[in-house]
């Protein structure tokens, strides 16, 4: 990156809001958007208790072994897991202030908010997408179901790929979410992948977000 495109860069850096502002916008917007549709008798897989990050040593689980990346935008978005992989699109906030969301029209579609770094750069990227929509689960349905030790890679434009191992999935109420804790940098190259869960009513949606938790450990 040089020239004009290192200084939109940078300028696109100082233009970020503080964490403790978008954990709120990125917490509402995913309340309220319409990506989950809560017509599915079972619901989508909730968190296990044992799969809950250690709060009081983030990251600790799996220490992050790799190096972190230099800027490069997302392309695609694997967890061999439950059976995920999606293209990326760019997602920032919508004139309302909310954080935007892939198309709800496609269920097999991620979203990179571009107001956090890009996955496998120093610092906390986030990875977005919907549960279902009305045709049925969409592409993190399963994202409950991950445990410590499950992949996430993502494919960048330069031609690498960052690899995260899952230190802890958690569920979290809208009207309680840590914010700090989910979205602070540790000092390192860390992700999390996000979607609504809990509890569903036709008037509020989901009542809950489902977080994964990782930390870089391999660069391809």
């Amino acid at each position: 990156m040089y020239g004009s495109e290192q200084a939109e860069e940078e300028e696109r850096r100082k233009k970020h809001a503080p964490w403790g502002v978008i954990a709120l916008v990125l917490l509402t917007g995913l309340a309220l958007i319409r990506n989950g549709s809560g017509e599915f008798d079972a619901g989508p897989p909730r968190p296990a208790s044992a799969a809950a990050a250690d709060s009081r040593v983030p990251g600790a689980v799996f220490a992050a072994t790799a190096q972190p990346l230099p800027y490069a935008m997302p392309e695609r978005v694997r967890i061999p897991g439950i059976q995920v992989d999606a293209p990326i699109i760019p997602v920032g906030l919508d004139m309302d202030g909310w954080i935007g969301a892939p198309p709800p029209e496609d269920p097999n579609l991620a979203g990179w908010f571009t107001g956090s770094v890009s996955p496998g750069e120093k610092g906390t990227a986030v990875v977005v997408g919907h549960v279902d929509n009305h045709q049925g689960p969409a592409v993190f349905y399963g994202l409950g179901s991950l445990g410590r030790g499950n992949r996430v890679e993502v494919v960048r434009q330069d031609g690498k790929t960052a690899v995260f191992e899952v230190y802890g999935v958690e569920m979290f109420e809208k009207n309680n979410f840590p914010g700090d804790r989910v979205y602070a940098s540790k000092g390192s190259a860390e992700l999390r992948v996000i979607t609504c869960g809990g509890g569903f009513s036709q008037q509020n949606g989901y009542d809950g977000n489902v977080v994964a938790f990782a930390s870089l450990v391999e660069v391809h």
